[in-house]
């Protein structure tokens, strides 16, 4: 990952999401992108980071 978001909730979102798709890789990544944002407490833009940074992650590995 070359992108490195700002703020300490954001960086601990990203970092949660990776490490739960290495446990628990049946669950979607919408899913698991929706918990960060409520655990974490993401502002809106933060979310909206989230979801544009995993969407371009996915893309990049097709």
């Amino acid at each position: 990952m070359s992108i490195m978001p700002e703020g300490e909730a954001l960086r601990k979102a990203i970092k949660w999401i990776s490490e739960e798709q290495e446990c628990r890789p049946e669950i979607q990544i919408g899913k698991l992108i929706n918990e960060a944002c409520i655990r974490f407490d993401l502002s809106p833009n933060e979310s909206e980071f989230i979801i544009r940074f995993y969407r371009k992650e996915n893309v990049s590995q097709e």
